[in-house]
């Protein structure tokens, strides 16, 4: 409780099962219930040998972030190791870029929604009802996110569950009935097939990076927040992996259908087995959306409290513990962009903004270890503790910690997956790359005109 004189601070009230299921509830949207077709499209029954080789590429960049994670017990996620390693500006930027994919994408996966709901009530899609019921669902979320971070803990572990259990069903049941004969002619890839299938995997993988922006709130962050890093990965390679396998198994061309998953239940479990995956795809939208906006809050409010924005976006609600101010600005944001925005071009943004938090987290991995080294050799084995980047001096890497986890292998793996996080710009559109400088053009804009600490 705080005094009467304190700030009101966020509540510790995560353990790493639910820093964990907070990342696979990001990984595991929409994507995965259409993505085998698209692959399969592309490079046809190698498709689950694909996603298991992308997962395994993706545990290298998650790694990479466990080690970053296991520094800081404050909310912020990429943000934090990118300021320690680049200064304020290049934080900043990662720390902007990732709130706005996080409104973007709940833009995107919001309208995805109503969607899904008007083939079931088709005046859902469009006009007033659509309006309404994208405006109704942002508020419950805002709601639920505003009382209180054990509450959207539940909400998120329990729509994590309910998008999982559809899954595991098509999973189990149908992993028995696979043809052998769908994988008898395996045709030959070009390296544009490959690469095209690879970026699909690689976007598909991606959200499992807001693991560590609830730190602040996590009970033992350093420790735990490596932990939901590594069983996040697992987790999703492990699913995206066999539900692939099931769907391209089942159907005698996984790339004729648009939605694999749902015809391929509809093998075994007949209509009523579409309709199960069809409900789990909806509760799935529905908690990536969720996930969303309590990821999102948090990264604006850890650029409030370490002095990059406005005070106003780090105040703790004094009764809920929660960043109330950031959380309902950032559903504000996602609102109006839901019903009014041009969802090609802030889709866009998503694919710069990722390869940038890749390759942000990934090198400071090497630059923060090197600043191990040299304060080492200065000061023998003594490191202060961590605290705020905005608390107590000019620069913020004497306030970092050393890591608690550390990726083996030397550099090996840090360099992989920084080879990964190129991989997404080789393959990134003319379109993307322009929607992402301009992004990345607006943050620079709002840096140097925010009011700021300068101190911190």
């Amino acid at each position: 409780m705080a005094g009467p004189s304190e700030a009101p601070a966020l509540r510790r009230a995560l353990g790493k099962w639910d820093l964990t299921a907070i990342g696979v509830n990001q990984v595991i949207g929409s994507a995965i219930f259409l993505l085998p077709s698209q692959v399969a499209a592309e490079i046809g029954p190698w498709g689950p040998l694909a996603f298991m080789a992308i997962g395994l590429l993706s545990i290298s960049i998650a790694l990479c972030f466990a080690e970053a994670g296991s520094r800081f017990e404050t909310t912020g996620g990429p943000y934090l190791p990118a300021r320690a390693a680049f200064g304020r500006f290049v934080g900043f930027e990662i720390g902007w870029m990732m709130w706005f994919a996080r409104v973007t994408s709940h833009a995107s996966v919001v309208n995805g929604l109503t969607v899904a709901l008007a083939l079931y009530w088709p005046p859902l899609a469009e006009g007033l009802p659509r309006a309404a019921t994208i405006t109704a669902l942002t508020m419950v979320l805002t709601w639920i996110n505003v009382i209180g971070i054990k509450q959207s803990s539940w909400v998120v572990n329990g729509l994590t569950i309910s998008k999982l259990l559809p899954l595991a069903i098509f999973i189990i049941g149908g992993i028995w009935l696979i043809e052998p004969s769908h994988f008898e002619t395996m045709p030959a890839v070009s390296r544009e097939q490959f690469s095209a299938a690879a970026i699909l995997l690689i976007f598909a993988y991606g959200g499992y990076e807001v693991t560590g922006v609830l730190a602040g709130e996590a009970a033992n962050p350093r420790k735990d927040v490596p932990f939901a890093f590594i069983a996040c990965l697992i987790i999703v390679s492990v699913v995206m992996s066999l539900t692939s396998l099931v769907a391209t198994g089942l159907l005698p061309d996984v790339s004729a259908t648009k939605t694999p998953i749902a015809d391929g239940a509809r093998v075994f479990l007949g209509a009523g087995g579409a309709a199960l995956i069809s409900i789990g795809a909806v509760l799935s939208m529905t908690g990536n959306n969720m996930g969303q906006l309590l990821n999102g809050s948090r990264t604006i409010f850890a650029l409030a409290e370490n002095g990059d924005l406005p005070r106003w976006f780090g105040k703790v609600h004094a009764s809920y513990r929660t960043p109330s101010n950031a959380i309902l600005f950032g559903a504000g944001v996602a609102l109006a962009l839901a019903l009014y925005g041009s969802f090609a071009a802030l889709a866009a943004v998503s694919a710069i903004a990722r390869l940038v938090m890749y390759l942000a987290v990934c090198i400071s991995t090497l630059v923060l270890r090197k600043r191990d080294r040299e304060i080492a050799a200065q000061v023998g084995a003594h490191f202060p503790g961590h605290r705020s980047l905005g608390e107590g001096g000019s620069d913020p890497l004497q306030a970092v910690a050393p890591a608690k986890f550390t990726v083996p292998g030397g550099a090996v793996i840090p360099i992989v997956a920084s080879i990964v996080a190129l991989g997404i710009l080789a393959g990134a559109t003319r379109q993307q790359l322009i929607s992402g400088v301009a992004a990345l053009a607006a943050g620079a804009v709002l840096f140097f005109l925010a009011p700021r600490n300068t101190q911190s």
